[in-house]
């Protein structure tokens, strides 16, 4: 877990230095993204209990994922390398987390996010189980992410230039289809998964 850890902390810092080279000094509002993506998570969930709402999964996995990616950039800071972080993050995290349903972890993760202005692990880790994700899936979801997340750059996502819709259908939607057939464990998984969207995008232009 600390060696995924690591990795993942690694690819994260890759991308956020690919958006803004000094987003370490810049103190970005990390927390404000986590409750904002909390909410969107409760949102594909569902919470409006006067119509019929059918949860959808694998939107929530996503929203786990980015809050994910928040969740690991707000513990960087300067001079803190992505092995001491891993052992900090494998400190807090609980071998059985507190067992909360979808919208109760949303909650409390975005109460801690917003009124504290920092991101909870112990939490986070109970929004992970209540979304049927193991530690496991979330390595292999968050890789996938940080790969879109760079394809979008080298896309022109930064200048609007990007089509996040495919053919009628979200990015998002693509890459998890692709994902099911690349081996995250392999050595190259980013860039066969890298070669994999560019080829259907290519498509669907």
């Amino acid at each position: 877990m600390q060696e995924a850890l690591t990795t993942m902390l690694r690819m994260q810092d890759r991308m956020n230095t690919r958006v803004h080279p000094q987003w370490i000094s810049q103190n970005f509002a990390w927390h404000r993204a986590i409750w904002v993506e909390c909410a969107e998570l409760v949102d594909h969930h569902g919470y409006k209990w006067w119509k019929h709402q059918e949860p959808d999964l694998e939107q929530v996995q996503l929203e786990v994922i980015d809050i994910w990616h928040f969740g690991m950039s707000a513990y960087f800071r300067q001079g803190a390398d992505a092995e001491q972080l891993a052992v900090e993050i494998m400190a807090l995290w609980p071998e059985t987390p507190k067992a909360l349903g979808v919208l109760e972890a949303s909650e409390a993760l975005a109460a801690v996010a917003a009124g504290e202005s920092r991101f909870c692990v112990t939490t986070f880790a109970s929004l992970l189980a209540a979304s049927s994700l193991d530690f496991a899936g979330l390595y292999r979801q968050y890789l996938g992410k940080n790969v879109l997340n760079f394809f979008r750059q080298d896309h022109g996502y930064k200048d609007g230039s990007y089509r996040k819709l495919w053919s009628g259908r979200e990015d998002n939607e693509h890459l998890m289809e692709l994902l099911s057939d690349i081996d995250t464990s392999s050595a190259d998984a980013e860039s066969q998964l890298y070669s994999a969207l560019a080829a259907r995008y290519a498509k669907t232009a």
